[in-house]
């Protein structure tokens, strides 16, 4: 597949990120998906300006179901290889879990 030269593909992550920054393109989508406008993203992204973040999203739009596709992998992938909080930190779930029931 070919890139447009706003983005790179980083050799060793494997993860499609906009040029000249280490912000991926699945973090940009993702935000974008969740409603945030390109210039919320920007400042959500410091090192990322409006162009590039325009850049992302109409690419994104251009291959929407490969990019779709590709960050449900991501996400089954984290989900996969994370332990549940509860596993990985019973204390403080146990804490969180009292804090949740106070506010019910």
């Amino acid at each position: 597949m070919a890139f447009p030269s706003s983005l790179f593909m980083d050799e060793s992550s494997g993860a499609l990120r906009i040029a000249g920054t280490r912000v991926s393109l699945t973090s940009v989508v993702i935000s974008f998906r969740d409603g945030e406008c390109p210039e919320r993203i920007v400042e959500a992204f410091p090192t990322l300006s409006l162009a590039p973040v325009n850049g992302a999203i109409a690419y994104h739009r251009d291959n929407q179901e490969l990019i779709d596709a590709h960050i449900a992998d991501v996400e089954r992938e984290f989900e996969r290889v994370t332990p549940p909080l509860s596993q990985s930190n019973p204390d403080l779930f146990a804490r969180l879990r009292i804090r949740s029931r106070k506010w019910a």
